[in-house]
């Protein structure tokens, strides 16, 4: 199962949850991030939290939702938008449609920079609590509608 995360900026919120996914999905699924407007670079305080927590940040940067409509791009099963103007743009055509739900999470890098570390740390709390509820399911054998469902219900979690 492929899951795309999408941000405007793919800096912060998209890149967390993507790590997240990806370590926690524990090879169940594959997770990717994007942005429709990356900034083109991982904001300096996710690699932070990511490095603090073990991640592997090889591979991880900030790129444009446009890769992932273009051919020969995995197949995604689900998109998840992490912030409200991401979840209002116009996205691209998927290939195969995918399901398309909405987890809003508070920007952690529109804080002061004083207050980065509490934003971000809340992020991924946040982000944690519904990765570990999606995949508390047998969320790769799910028909569309129900994963949907699913989708839907955890986007409303705290």
């Amino acid at each position: 199962m492929n899951v795309l995360v999408l941000c405007t900026g793919n800096s912060a919120r998209s890149i967390l949850l993507e790590a997240l996914l990806n370590r926690l999905g524990d090879g169940r699924i594959t997770a990717y991030s994007a942005g429709s407007q990356p900034t083109g670079a991982v904001h300096p305080q996710s690699l932070k939290l990511l490095a603090s927590k073990g991640y592997d940040l090889s591979s991880v940067r900030s790129k444009s939702w446009d890769e992932f409509a273009e051919p020969g791009a995995p197949k995604m099963d689900a998109v998840i938008t992490v912030c409200a103007s991401a979840a209002g743009e116009t996205c691209p055509i998927w290939p195969g449609a995918p399901v398309r739900a909405h987890w809003g999470v508070d920007d952690p890098a529109a804080t002061d920079e004083a207050d980065w570390d509490e934003a971000f740390h809340a992020a991924y709390a946040r982000l944690e609590r519904r990765a570990r509820a999606f995949l508390d399911m047998p969320v790769e054998d799910m028909e569309a509608g129900e994963l949907k469902l699913h989708l839907d219900r955890i986007g409303e979690l705290p």
